[in-house]
């Protein structure tokens, strides 16, 4: 891709195609080709191009004015042309434009995305697998939207526009800053809740991302907060990072020069966690290509342009005069342009300057250059030599020395604005979006010409909101300044026009921004079965959309506009999450980690029960306990706490260390480890398990539900019992109050009755024309969500136990499909952790059909009420299929076949723990026998007997004769 980094002009990329953020070069083999190069200006041209340039423009205009009929100002002593002789002199240039390219070929074009998207769309639309699943939107999609502060500003009032609408068609909306700020009122006004996160060490925040379908970043300072969702669980999370400000893109070349890589590369690693980057214009994601990784995309509007216009008309002119050395009484014109530097440009404005020379006889009567007429041409920088070729083409054309300036676009745009009596569009590059320089322009109430390019008449009614002309007629330019500019000033006519202007601009392009970031949701957003489908972007009414919510600054006093300057500490090189990891773990050696875990295993000794919290990378952190009655277990090796003695789960079971069923299992891979040789890790008599994500929403045990629980488990109250403490009926993916089976397939596509049953089927072999399942009924008690429980520890083998054969016979039928293309018919989308969902309801069927007492305890209180009473269940247990008795039998035909067979075909059960069976016993037995005796052998024939007489005794008879 072309880069424009630190304005540096755009090259061509015709071999890159496949980049989303590219310059698209078109063939226009319809039109004859320009006798110019097809080049583009870089800011670093060197100064023997230039001067190369000055000179072949001004041989090129001397060869005009050598055939033109005349000049609009003559020498001394000839007569002063009228404005008629203009269109004369401009007729043969006009011929010329025709033929000029004018940078058309200078494009933005999302091409990688805009693949992705429709790949996307057609993988939804089209069957995945043997069973389409269903929706059921028992919720609506939730979005997090996130500040760096809550500040007034731009984007306070585009999210607000945006959030507005995006609430209207169907979500719902959360905010989050770092800093609190006036702008919060405006949210409570909305009814949008707002939290203040605080960020510690990396990034490690209190919320739980997990409960947002989509993140909504704002700003370049967030990329602090950003960080928080570059770690685990939450790196998969959609999320759109809105940039507005361009001025890291004019530091970059400076990290270049400077050597520091390390900020280069952070800032890179930042933009390519985002889903989508999305920009208000065109031209930045050229400026940003630097870290363009495929996921540029163009939102155009936005109120920056009307917002910082209004708040600084009330700036001193006269001092603005004085830095650039006019009268306050100077009529100013400013010719404005495109950010992009290219080709034709400098033609361009040659062009409007020659057609505005007719102005020299309204304010130069004479020969003096102390006029009141001063042309602005407002583009390039200051730091290349453009100043020196605007120079050498007014010259050319003869204006007097003073009435000419360049002045850099980027440092002094509001200056000249301000004082600018009519701005004039002088680049016939076609855009992609209208100019933002012209919806400033607008805003300042300043009359605008421009070209009638199909981007600018979109917006600009001729001769009503501002004034167009044929960029292949330029003579028309001259027609209309000469009725705009009457006596020195502006007319009525023109005034009235620019009026209307500023209310055109206000609002402009607000309708395309709300639908533009609601169709980008439409695309980004994998919503699961239970949430409801938001209506389309072209639903929104058009009194959310056709306005910014510029009423929200009526709620905040003294609202005022806040720059944005780039914090120090966004440049602090902090090196890779690699390198902070290597740094955490060498200062962690220096404690004496094996002790600590020693101190943890004496803690737990002693204590009744021990709650496990599984977890899978450094985002969890903040909601892990560090009390003797918890202990983490990591699911991953990377990504655990360091100096805890928290459990590695893929040590303790290889499984988990592939990557498939780590995430197809989740938390649940955790019971596993744990079960496998549990006398090695697990001493207590009771164990439990704790969901992070319960901690985030505070559903975790208070001290008084702890001592309660522990208590219960002391005295034997309840005797063999399943604990819990996260309801389902008060699930936010359940606000309907669903009954067992209907919440589980409302979670997993319509399709959680189908799997089960079919699992049921093929772990106990039972005939396929049989569609019962095992009854949850719906007696006004409720179930048990989030793997928030505790049982005895004989127990929990024994469910794991049956655990194992169920996710060996759910695996079985899923995955070859799911392992192949990501789909799964437990979910809508790809779902990498598609069993996760009907898993995490497992633990229910088992307790209720094996006739476990079922306690709920309120986390806050610690009061206890037993579930689905056992006389109650009387008659809807299947004791056959749950029994202790059954599931052993099950078990050891599972081993046998495990320790008897070498096969070849996936089979997921041996994989799940220990293999044990009682034949296994005897195998082992007379393996420890032949060992034996083949030593013994060895022994007797390469010693003595005596040596031999050594030996430990075993129980069979040796005969040295028999060698058999």
């Amino acid at each position: 891709m072309g880069s424009l980094e630190n304005g540096v002009l755009l090259k061509k990329d015709q071999h890159h195609s496949h980049n989303i953020g590219r310059v698209s070069s078109f063939s226009k083999q319809q039109r004859p080709r320009s006798r110019f190069p097809r080049f583009l200006l870089s800011k670093r041209i060197g100064y023997l191009q230039w001067i190369s340039t000055i000179v072949v423009f001004s041989l090129f205009l001397v060869f005009f004015q050598a055939f033109l009929p005349g000049s609009v100002v003559e020498r001394p002593g000839n007569s002063r042309k009228t404005l008629d002789l203009v269109g004369e002199d401009l007729m043969y240039l006009n011929r010329i434009i025709k033929e000029l390219d004018f940078g058309e070929d200078v494009r933005f074009e999302p091409t990688r995305l805009s693949s992705k998207f429709q790949k996307e769309a057609a993988e939804v639309n089209s069957s995945s697998g043997f069973k389409r699943g269903i929706r059921f939107g028992h919720r609506k999609p939730k979005l997090a939207l996130v500040f760096a502060d809550l500040g007034v500003d731009p984007y306070q009032i585009l999210m607000a526009t945006v959030g507005t609408a995006l609430q209207e068609i169907g979500y719902t909306i959360e905010v989050f800053s770092s800093e609190d700020g006036p702008a919060h009122t405006v949210w409570q006004h909305i009814g949008v809740p707002v939290t203040t996160i605080e960020i510690k060490d990396h990034c490690r925040s209190n919320v739980d991302w997990l409960n947002y379908d989509g993140i909504l970043l704002n700003s370049l300072e967030g990329k602090e907060i950003l960080s928080c969702f570059m770690q685990e669980p939450f790196k998969s999370l959609p999320l759109v990072w809105t940039i507005h400000e361009d001025r890291l893109a004019t530091r970059l070349n400076q990290y270049t020069v400077n050597g520091t890589v390390e900020i280069l590369n952070d800032w890179k690693k930042s933009f390519s966690r985002a889903t989508v980057v999305v920009f208000p214009n065109y031209a930045l994601p050229m400026i940003y290509s630097k870290f363009d990784t495929g996921n540029y995309l163009v939102v155009p509007g936005s109120p920056t342009e009307a917002w910082e216009a209004d708040s600084l008309m009330s700036f001193n002119q006269e001092q603005v005069y004085a830095k650039m050395g006019f009268a306050a009484d100077d009529f100013v014109i400013a010719v404005v342009g495109s950010q992009f530097m290219y080709k034709g440009l400098w033609l361009e404005q040659a062009l409007i300057l020659q057609a505005l020379k007719p102005l020299l006889t309204e304010f130069l009567p004479d020969d003096r250059s102390d006029s009141g007429f001063k042309l602005i041409i407002l583009t390039g920088d200051s730091e290349g030599n453009y100043t020196k070729a605007v120079e050498a083409i007014s010259t050319s054309l003869d204006y007097p020395k003073g009435i000419v300036k360049h002045v850099d676009r980027d440092a002094s745009a509001d200056d000249v604005l301000g004082i600018a009596n009519l701005v004039i569009y002088g680049s016939f590059l076609e855009e992609q979006s209208f100019p933002d320089i012209l919806i400033k322009s607008m805003c300042y109430e300043k009359l605008i010409i421009a070209p009638n390019l199909s981007m600018i008449q979109k917006y600009v009614d001729d001769r009503v909101n501002g004034y167009l002309f044929p960029k292949e007629d330029i003579k028309v330019l001259t027609a209309i300044v000469s009725q705009v500019v009457s006596r020195g000033r502006l007319s009525p006519l023109a005034h009235n026009v620019a009026s209307i202007g500023k209310e055109t601009a206000k609002n402009l392009k607000s309708m395309e921004a709300v639908e533009g970031y609601a169709s980008l949701l439409e695309n980004i957003l994998k919503l699961p079965s239970e949430v409801a489908v938001p209506k389309s972007a072209s639903e929104i009414p058009s009194k959310y959309k056709n306005e910014w919510r510029w009423n929200i600054l009526k709620m905040i006093p003294d609202a005022k506009y806040r720059s944005r300057n780039l914090k120090d500490r966004s440049d602090q090189p902090r090196g890779t999450w690699e390198d902070v990891y290597r740094s955490s773990r060498r200062a962690d050696h220096m404690k004496n980690d094996l002790h600590e875990r020693d101190d943890g295993e004496l803690e737990r000794t002693g204590q009744p029960l021990c709650i496990y919290e599984p977890y899978f990378g450094e985002g969890t952190w903040p909601f892990l306990h560090h009390k003797p009655l918890y202990r983490g277990i990591g699911l991953a090796s990377r990504g655990r706490r360091r100096g805890t003695d928290d459990v590695d789960a893929s040590s303790r079971l290889s499984l988990l260390s592939n990557p498939y069923y780590r995430d197809a299992l989740g938390e649940f891979g955790a019971f596993f480890a744990i079960a496998n040789r549990v006398d090695r890790v697990h001493k207590n008599a009771w164990i439990g398990f704790q969901s992070w994500r319960a901690t985030a929403r505070k559903k975790v045990l208070s001290k008084t539900a702890e001592k309660a629980l522990l208590k219960a488990i002391e005295t034997g109250e309840h005797g063999d019992t399943f604990y819990f403490w996260v309801r389902l009926d008060s699930d936010p993916r359940n606000p309907m109050n669903k009954d067992f089976w209907s919440f589980c397939d409302a979670v997993n596509a319509g399709n959680c009755r189908s799997a089960f049953s079919d699992a049921f089927k093929k772990m106990y072999g039972i005939k396929q024309d049989w569609d019962s399942l095992p009854p949850m009924p719906m007696d006004g008690d409720t179930w048990s969500v989030m793997h928030s429980w505790s049982l005895p520890t004989r127990s929990f083998l024994e469910y794991v136990m049956f655990a194992r054969m169920f996710v060996d016979a759910l695996d079985a039928q899923m995955y070859e499909e799911h392992h192949r293309s990501g789909h799964c018919y437990l979910s809508l989308t790809k779902d990498k952790h598609c069993y996760s969902r009907v898993l995490e309801l497992l633990i229910n069927v088992w307790a209720y059909h094996s006739a476990r007492h079922m306690v709920y305890i309120d986390p806050e209180t610690g009061k206890m009420q037993e579930q689905h009473g056992l006389q109650n269940r009387r008659g809807h247990m299947w004791l056959k299929f749950f029994s202790l008795r059954t599931l052993k039998s099950m078990d050891e035909e599972l081993a046998e076949e495990a320790d008897s067979e070498q096969t070849k075909r996936h089979w997921l059960w041996p994989k799940t723990g220990e293999i044990f069976w009682q034949g296994s016993c005897k195998r082992s037995y007379q393996s420890l026998v032949s060992t034996l005796k083949g030593v013994y052998f060895s022994l007797y024939y390469s010693s003595s007997k005596e040596a031999a007489s050594l030996l430990p005794h075993v129980p069979f008879k040796f005969h040295p004769a028999n060698t058999s």
